[in-house]
């Protein structure tokens, strides 16, 4: 039963950053930031759960995606105030790499299969 609980609790944490990665590609649809922080604090909390097994892989890869982006982002970010055109393009570029963690992270759930971390 526990396992059942964790499972449905990586596919609504997939769910919410997959909004969020599609959110964040196309331009004037920013749900992101707050569905972001809830999916972070489910995985923080809801980490434990997991245990040692293959899910416990898919908590720590979502996790570390998450920080990844948003140090990228926070490195990035001062291209915006310098030139328009390099800011767009490298949060592009980071939308686009946190889309695709998210969706392979989906499939290899699917596949009960675990994340190199």
């Amino acid at each position: 039963m526990q396992e059942d609980a964790t499972h449905t609790v990586s596919l609504i944490s997939y769910v919410l950053h997959l909004i969020v990665a599609v959110s964040a590609i196309i331009p004037g649809a920013q749900a992101g930031p707050v569905l972001l922080v809830v999916a972070l604090i489910l995985d923080l909390v809801k980490r434990g759960d997991a245990g040692d097994g293959w899910e416990a892989s898919h908590f720590s890869y979502r996790i570390h995606t998450v920080i990844w982006a948003a140090v990228l982002y926070l490195v990035t970010s001062p291209l915006w105030f310098f030139f328009i055109l390099p800011g767009w393009l490298a949060w592009a570029v980071i939308s686009v790499w946190f889309l695709y963690r998210i969706v392979l992270g989906w499939v290899r759930l699917n596949k009960q299969q675990p994340m190199d971390v």
